[in-house]
């Protein structure tokens, strides 16, 4: 384990595990890194042929760790640090969805704010019955970011995306199965050997076939991910160096509200 990811290889199964639970896995700098690495680094590796993320504990992520960010040292460059925040979102969605070979988001918890895009960016997506689905960005005076203003829609359609997105109502996993957000929910106690038995079977197919077949699907339904991506990080870098979201941070440093609402987003 290295930056708070724990990473596994066996039989051709790549497991990529967040694993700073303290936090209920809430990403900060050096763990989006390696993570943006393990895949970057799996996809140019010929062993690998299915890649699964998944998170320790209670949650799968509550996205960027927002209590980090607000005890961090006042920055004499706003704009550069709410820029670098962008590329980070923005590259640990593109990392999944570069990976020429199928990944397996398995959503054992909460997924919130960047989590969210992460799980959705995989091309098969497993969940626990009682995980939930959250994009709290407007609460924090923040809008979404890290593909999800596409990626929800393209799955779910525009009125229940502006549900998520602009009231910040949670989904549980059955509405996010029964409603195409996701691609099952799973008895919590059999989710670990359900996503196993998923990636057993894709590890033994025509890697070819696979890689192809994945290529065409998001090259059909994400066409437009940049545009979004380039959207979202305009939006956003004018949002984190707003008044508000300092005033936000400094609420969240000196008032700690409940993780699932404001140590994520």
């Amino acid at each position: 384990m290295t930056n708070g990811l724990h990473c596994t290889s066996a039989a051709g199964i790549l497991s990529l595990r967040i694993d700073r639970p303290h936090r209920m896995n809430a990403l900060d700098g050096p763990t989006a890194e390696a993570l943006i690495d393990a895949l970057t680094t799996a996809a140019s590796d010929p062993t690998v042929r299915v890649v699964i993320v998944t998170g320790t504990g209670s949650a799968f992520s509550t996205g960027a760790d927002i209590v980090e960010m607000a005890a961090a040292e006042p920055s004499s460059d706003a704009q550069a640090d709410a820029e670098e925040t962008m590329r980070v979102a923005a590259a640990l969605v593109r990392a999944v969805l570069d990976v020429p070979m199928p990944v397996i988001a398995q959503v054992n918890g909460i997924a919130a704010g960047i989590g969210v895009s992460i799980a959705l960016a995989a091309d098969l997506v497993y969940a626990a019955e009682d995980a939930q689905f959250l994009l709290p960005f407007t609460s924090l005076g923040l809008m979404p970011d890290g593909g999800s203003t596409l990626l929800v829609p393209a799955a779910i359609g525009r009125a229940r995306a502006g549900a998520m997105a602009l009231l910040g109502e949670p989904m549980s996993a059955a509405d996010a199965a029964r409603c195409g957000l996701i691609t099952a929910a799973v008895a919590p106690q059999d989710l670990d050997e359900h996503v196993r038995t998923i990636a057993r079977t894709l590890s033994r197919g025509p890697r070819r076939a696979l890689e192809l077949t994945k290529r065409a699907l998001t090259a059909s339904t994400l066409a437009l991910l940049d545009d979004a991506l380039e959207r979202e990080t305009a939006g956003q870098v004018e949002l984190l160096t707003a008044p508000e979201f300092v005033q936000g941070l400094d609420a969240v440093l000196n008032h700690r509200q409940p993780r699932s609402r404001r140590e994520s987003r």
